[in-house]
């Protein structure tokens, strides 16, 4: 058996548009995911990856390109005939049923024998962490076992993929970060394949093995949570994970992995660059709040005096854990600056309106193209 449980070869999607235009809402992707692996789709309204997650299931059929799950092409093949099963945002439980019902109305569609549904209805349940709530009815659990319900009825059928359209989008913020976690160990416990789409990146780099940035219905980076935090391969990756600091200038020159920018004011910045760059090429320097260092106004850092900068506080805000300035540079650059607050009554080190330095090691910087 290939090592992939879902492959998606050159998959396009296009749609005819309300007013006659085509619209391609998946353009060309390619994506191998790992059989067994907790898989996210990570993107905006509108980036594809719903639709993307349908042609897996087989609620839409790809316009070019092929599915395979776990090595057999499907993309022509309907839903009821593919080892996948789907969890949506909704839950889409019956409400006249009970709980122990919802879960066994899959088997029940597909004739498995009676002791055999009381067997696997229950096991699943206890898979869940739902023991004995077969006589219950949905409106009488909250939405977290409502939640846990839609998974077992999905896993009662031991599917090869289980499939997760942003089943957590309708629970409050608390239970959603406990839900996380929960859906986490779940899948481990259980060892098989999740694919999950979801438009919230900290749930996705909690939760996920693997995950997929999509945008304008292109894949643009595939990795793991380190690599697409630390690593963002271009400048929407590394806008849409996180918060990041910009600053644009052109290319003075590069030596291996390091190079120089110049930037307005006066200003360069060394950074690490992954790719070949030219001389005057205008690119962006992408460099994460948390790895900055703010100094009182002229301090020198122990690290050494490349990227240390003159700036002025031009905003602080104190939020328990850490504090988040806004520091203005020369040449008009404005950075976000964040310090964990580490010492008991921690208080800032440069107050509001004040002059400070600014500095971050070249490698906590990353040169981009695009």
């Amino acid at each position: 058996m290939t090592e992939f449980a879902v492959e998606l070869r050159n998959v396009s999607k296009r749609f005819p548009g309300p007013s006659g235009e085509i619209v391609n809402a998946v353009r060309n992707v390619t994506m191998q995911i790992r059989d067994g692996e907790f898989f996210s789709m990570l993107g905006p309204s509108g980036c594809g990856k719903t639709t993307s997650l349908r042609m897996i299931a087989g609620f839409e059929l790809p316009t070019e390109g092929e599915v395979y799950i776990h090595g057999k092409a499907l993309g022509q093949t309907p839903p009821f005939q593919r080892p996948v099963n789907t969890v949506f945002q909704n839950y889409a439980l019956f409400p006249h049923m009970t709980i122990g019902e919802n879960v066994a109305f899959g088997l029940e569609m597909k004739r498995v024998p009676k002791t055999e549904i009381e067997g696997r209805v229950k096991q699943t349940l206890e898979m869940v962490r739902l023991p004995g709530y077969e006589k219950r009815r949905p409106r009488q659990m909250s939405g977290g076992q409502q939640q846990r319900v839609a998974l077992a009825r999905a896993l009662v059928n031991h599917p090869e993929v289980l499939l997760l359209d942003e089943p957590l989008g309708a629970l409050d913020l608390k239970l959603r970060k406990e839900m996380q976690l929960e859906l986490k160990k779940l899948q481990r416990e259980v060892g098989i394949t999740f694919v999950y789409v979801t438009h919230d990146q900290e749930e996705a780099l909690t939760m996920s093995d693997r995950i997929a940035v999509m945008s304008g219905g292109v894949a643009l980076q595939i990795g793991n949570s380190t690599d697409i935090y630390e690593r963002p391969n271009c400048k929407f990756v590394a806008d849409f994970i996180g918060e990041t600091n910009f600053l644009n200038g052109k290319v003075k020159e590069q030596r291996g992995s390091l190079a120089e920018v110049d930037l307005p004011g006066g200003l360069s910045v060394q950074a690490q660059s992954e790719g070949t760059l030219t001389p005057g090429q205008a690119v962006s320097v992408a460099i994460r709040p948390e790895k900055m260092r703010l100094l009182p106004a002229g301090a020198r850092p122990a690290s050494g005096e490349a990227n240390r900068y003159a700036g002025r506080v031009e905003s602080l805000v104190y939020i328990g854990t850490d504090t988040q300035y806004g520091v203005r540079l020369a040449g008009e650059q404005s950075v976000r600056v964040r310090q964990q607050n580490n010492a008991p009554g921690s208080r800032p080190l440069v107050a509001e309106g004040e002059a400070a330095t600014l500095h971050f090691p070249p490698e906590a910087a990353r040169v981009l193209t695009e």
